[in-house]
């Protein structure tokens, strides 16, 4: 991954058309934007480009139309966020892909900037289609991916394009995301706990059994851990499980147990009949058949600020619990402030990567502090795992 092209500071792009790929999927309610994070952290690079004079052409998706135009995930919020924010004129390409579509973008002027609409309203655009990506290439002199969470896709506008674009870069805020990656599992300060959390183990299997070798704690949390308390004969009661992982969770503690890695699950949690309403801590061996386990309990949590406080990187991704019912949020709640104090107080590395646990902790963000908050959800977990992505790989 070090071979990539980032994008130079130094680069003379004045009246150079650029097709920057961003990832402006925010999260929309009736068509009103929820949550500017996403599109905030773009702006900075945006007005760079802007103030060098380079003619701007935006790609983003937003959700999954699947090739059809639905106007609940239209870009139109975003674009009228954008001209709001950019002191330039800010255009929105709502057109087809046909032969003359180069001419309709000809109008830009240096410092311009177009957004078009949802790339994903072209299907495709999710089949990598060659002939597409030809058109999109076409727009442009300078091609920058700065949409990490979609690298791990095979899609025209962040795979194949690259063929038709003489110059490809990787933008800053891609490069932020695999530099705090690496300093989990390449440039780390041991040592290093890893937390995973979240409701199956099959969608992370892969990524676990990878980090075993690079990290001294592994932490379980979640539904997820239901597997490893019934590997151990507890009874879970009606707590979600999945069915034939035993064989799986074998192999994570053989794994464990030749790299000197310690699996810590929950030594208490805190239950309920239901999802709603409220619940009750209890040891592990009282779990009635009628209950369901939604959170970790005290002891666990005691357990695992412990061990974030020896620690000196921490990885977190996935909840600790049914974070929907307030009831069972304190689990993710308290390993958020504690990783956020010891980060604050004693420089602990902390990168913290998923929707799932950035939509768990986001009523309290803005007062915690992390090394790094990645938006990427697939993408973290596969550059994790140390596979090859292709967004990226086209970079190199």
């Amino acid at each position: 991954m070090d071979k990539i092209n980032f994008f130079p500071t130094n680069l003379d792009v004045k009246n150079k058309k650029i097709i920057l790929r961003l990832d402006l999927n925010v999260p929309l309610k009736d068509k009103v934007i929820e949550d500017y994070t996403r599109i905030d952290l773009c702006l900075p690079f945006i007005k760079r480009l802007i103030g060098k004079k380079a003619k701007i052409i935006i790609i983003s998706h937003l959700g999954r139309p699947k090739g059809n135009k639905d106007p609940a995930l239209s870009l139109m919020p975003i674009y009228k966020y954008l001209k709001k924010k950019l002191q330039t004129n800010v255009y929105f390409f709502m057109g087809k892909f046909d032969d003359e579509v180069k001419d309709k973008f000809s109008h830009l002027k240096e410092g311009e900037v177009i957004l078009i609409e949802n790339i994903r309203y072209f299907r495709e655009e999710t089949e990598d289609d060659d002939n597409f990506s030809k058109k999109l290439g076409s727009l442009a002199d300078i091609y920058i991916n700065d949409a990490f969470s979609c690298s791990h896709r095979k899609q025209a506008s962040v795979h194949k394009i690259t063929k038709y674009i003489n110059i490809s870069f990787a933008g800053p805020l891609l490069k932020k995301e695999i530099d705090a990656i690496n300093l989990v599992i390449k440039n780390k300060k041991t040592p290093v706990t890893c937390i995973i959390g979240g409701s199956k183990i099959s969608t992370k299997i892969n990524v676990i059994i990878s980090l075993l070798e690079k990290i001294d704690n592994l932490i379980i949390v979640g539904a997820m851990a239901n597997n490893f308390l019934v590997y151990k004969n507890f009874k879970i009661g009606k707590s979600l499980v999945e069915n034939n992982t035993m064989e799986i969770i074998k192999k994570i503690y053989n794994k464990a147990s030749e790299n000197n890695c310690e699996i810590i699950i929950p030594e208490d949690c805190m239950v309920g009949t239901s999802f709603e309403g409220e619940g009750k801590n209890k040891d592990l061996d009282s779990i009635q058949e009628n209950e369901i386990i939604l959170d970790i309990g005290s002891n666990t949590i005691s357990s695992i600020k412990k061990k974030i406080e020896q620690s000196n990187t921490v990885l977190w991704n996935g909840p600790a619990g049914y974070c929907e019912n307030e009831n069972f949020a304190n689990g993710t709640r308290s390993i958020a402030k504690t990783i956020s104090k010891n980060t604050l107080e004693r420089s602990l590395i902390s990168v913290l990567g998923g929707g799932d646990t950035l939509a768990a902790i986001n009523k309290s963000k803005n007062e915690l502090s992390f090394s790094h908050l990645s938006t990427a959800g697939g993408a973290f977990l596969e550059y994790l795992e140390g596979k090859d992505l292709p967004g990226l790989s086209v970079l190199k």
